[in-house]
């Protein structure tokens, strides 16, 4: 767990340590009602006040690193969400089965329920977070908004209407004027948010946001918004406590996001002039006091290109990027949640906040950026974070650990500190740059190419910043050169030389080369990927020479494995000697990390595919059966990632065109539609409504028509 405590750890206790008084209840153990990442860091706060910790879990959950952090755990139920982070009766049997007198609901989930905060109090435990009742009113965007509006608050206009029909949508956007936002009331996240561009694509948005609203937060009631042009996402975090204090923490700028998601956070904004900054924090504190609002909450606004500001939401909870506002503040934010809830006042006032230097945090996902940021899943084969000055990681994983298609695909945060803002993003480059994570496609290299871009380094933030430079970021990196291909693949066939894996190593004269083929896998385009074949002769136990063959080009490497501690290797090439390269080799794939860039070899078979599959199966030449070799059928329409069939839209016989929408999975919160490949019939469905899809899986197939 060294990661996760690395935060900040320099708040003191002043006005904190008071007396307990009348209406002060010490929390003494303390069930997180969540999972992953932010589980973790709350068990690492309630550790440092001398708390006790429950972790819950789900069957898919069993052995996940929140689990073995905690005190005690208990099992809640199956994989799926539905059935146990968001069952509450399970989470309120589970608190009050071990003896825990609070709750924290970490972020996502059911931390924005009101219904389980009203749960956990009717069971007499604290709920770490605000009122039951104001969680209800800021649930629902469109109250937030009517709210807010008559609070003085600008908001950004749209529709919040009763009437959920899609005739009243469609008025409304006409009214309101294209583009528009669809957006879930209850949501957050991105989850249940589409982009309506014209009229005619109003119906299927409105389908597919109430499908997923439903999913993620058991409310199918929508809103709608005019779409601001480029505008960049502002959020004050502020806090509220039991004796009507209500003060405001600064700024985070969350404006780099896919899929409405955030992906790089930082405070203070590089776009807020001290006057913005004061009038924006003045209108969350007026949210606050205009709610009545008790603990953490954030107020998030959109800010265009004008410099005007409008209203979008309030989070009732603490919320994932808390740890800038932490690094540059000194602050403890899960602390004060949990002192707020005891019954004790705030422990500083606004005149006594003091803000230094700069933050920023990248979040690190199981996604596939070069394949519209698909999520991933696989087996964690390595985990080795950072360790640097001014770095924090927050992170909810470890080396073993299994990546499922049930949660959200975040898997760490990293941040960094500095004295300004250049001094932070050199620090975050570097950070992201000396992190390992091998077994399961990441986005580690698409956060350098954001946070080096000069769009970036500028400060020219936008919410459109991915999609308006996305030839730049999502260009991939790998295998930039030959040269690194070369060493890429050198290091992979030292490393199963020396693993010794079975019969692949072995030959009956050792002075004979050991000859390997690998397919070097820069993306999913088949054009982008490097055929490597090496050719390696041990000369002592550590030297070696090699013959390099990749796309016609040969190469010979003499060298020396200078050093070795476990996957780290210090590799001598032709007088260049290269330090601390990673290797690890996953489910038929090698890892290996050189420098800065991360390389997935996957190793070509030289048997014939009938050989394989039979008796050599036990040889150390098993098929992967999670991507099998054979061909797909013509109009076979794929599985991208595994997921659960949430709804099939066509039958068997259908006509339909290139193009239509056939069926949609839902895989990590997120719902993907897939269409038909081509024009033709609906000739099989393979999988019903429910049903559990491996990835590449065959779900349904288009049979062209016979004329």
């Amino acid at each position: 767990m060294k990661d996760v405590t690395r935060h900040t750890g320099t708040e003191t206790t002043t006005g904190a340590c008071q007396p307990i008084a009348s209406g002060v209840r010490l929390i003494r153990k303390v069930l997180v009602a969540n999972r992953g990442e932010v589980a973790c860091r709350v068990m690492c706060t309630c550790r440092a006040m001398g708390i006790a910790t429950v972790a819950v879990f789900s069957d898919a959950d069993a052995n996940a690193r929140h689990v073995r952090e905690a005190d005690e755990a208990v099992r809640i139920g199956p994989a799926m969400a539905s059935a146990s982070y968001l069952n509450i009766g399970a989470l309120v049997e589970a608190a009050q089965r071990v003896g825990a007198d609070a709750v924290h609901p970490g972020y996502g989930f059911l931390s924005e329920n009101a219904d389980f905060a009203t749960a956990c109090q009717a069971a007499g435990l604290v709920f770490i977070g605000p009122s039951p009742e104001v969680i209800a009113r800021m649930g629902s965007k469109r109250e937030a908004k009517v709210l807010m509006a008559t609070a003085g608050v600008p908001v950004v206009p749209g529709y919040e209407g009763e009437d959920q029909t899609d005739a009243a949508f469609v008025a409304a956007g006409q009214h309101i004027g294209y583009p528009v936002l669809v957006k879930a009331s209850a949501g957050g996240g991105g989850k249940g948010m589409r982009v309506v561009r014209r009229e005619e694509d109003l119906a299927d948005a409105l389908a597919a946001a109430r499908r997923e609203a439903i999913v993620a937060f058991g409310d199918k009631t929508l809103l709608l918004e005019k779409l601001l042009s480029e505008p960049r996402h502002v959020e004050f975090q502020f806090f509220g406590d039991s004796h009507g204090n209500v003060i405001q923490l600064g700024e985070r700028e969350c404006s780099i996001q896919r899929r409405y998601q955030k992906v790089i956070e930082e405070t203070p904004s590089p776009a807020l002039t001290p006057e913005l900054r004061e009038r924006m924090g003045n209108a969350a504190v007026i949210a606050g006091r205009q709610l009545g609002y008790t603990n953490a909450g954030t107020v998030e606004f959109m800010l265009d290109q004008e410099g005007n500001f409008y209203f979008l939401e309030v989070n009732t909870r603490l919320q994932v990027e808390h740890p800038v506002t932490e690094m540059v503040t000194g602050l403890d934010l899960v602390r004060w949640q949990i002192l707020v809830a005891e019954g004790y006042p705030l422990p500083l006032m606004q005149d006594d906040v003091q803000f230094k230097g700069h933050a920023i945090e990248a979040r690190v996902y199981a996604e596939d950026p070069a394949n519209s940021f698909l999520p991933m899943t696989g087996t964690i084969a390595l985990w080795r974070a950072p360790e640097m000055e001014g770095v924090r990681v927050d992170g909810g994983i470890a080396t073993g650990d299994i990546v499922t298609h049930y949660y959200d695909p975040m898997l760490a945060k990293i941040s960094a500190y500095g004295d300004d803002r250049a001094q932070a993003l050199r620090r975050l480059g570097s950070a992201l740059a000396n992190t390992t994570l091998f077994g399961v496609r990441n986005n580690l290299d698409f956060l350098r190419q954001v946070v080096s871009h000069p769009a970036h380094v500028s400060g020219a933030l936008s919410t459109a910043f991915i999609e308006r430079y996305a030839d730049d970021l999502l260009t991939p990196s790998i295998g930039g050169t030959d040269t690194d291909v070369q060493i890429a693949a050198l290091v992979a066939a030292l490393h199963q030389h020396f693993a010794g894996a079975g019969l692949r190593g072995w030959r009956n004269n050792r002075n004979r080369a050991l000859i390997e083929s690998y397919e070097l896998e820069t993306c999913t385009e088949p054009s982008h990927k490097v055929v490597i074949e090496v050719r390696l002769t041990l000369l002592s136990r550590n030297s070696f020479s090699a013959l390099l063959v990749s796309n016609g080009k040969s190469r010979n490497v003499q060298g020396a494995v200078a050093e070795q501690s476990g996957v780290n290797l210090a590799i001598d090439v032709n007088g260049h000697l290269i330090r601390s390269v990673g290797v690890e080799a996953a489910d038929g794939i090698v890892w290996v990390k050189v420098g800065f860039d991360t390389y997935r070899l996957r190793r070509r078979n030289p048997l014939p595919q009938r050989l394989i599959s039979s008796s050599l199966t036990q040889g150390g030449y098993a098929i992967d059966r999670r991507e099998p070799n054979e061909a797909h059928p013509d109009g076979a329409v794929v599985a991208p990632m595994p997921g659960t069939v949430i709804a099939v839209i066509v039958t068997e016989g259908q006509l339909v065109h290139s193009g239509d929408p056939l069926i949609i999975l839902g895989a990590m919160k997120m719902e993907h539609t897939l269409h038909a490949p081509r024009d033709g019939v609906v000739a099989m469905i393979r999988y019903g409504i429910g049903e559990q899809v491996r990835g590449s899986a065959v779900v349904m197939e288009v049979h062209a028509l016979v004329s």
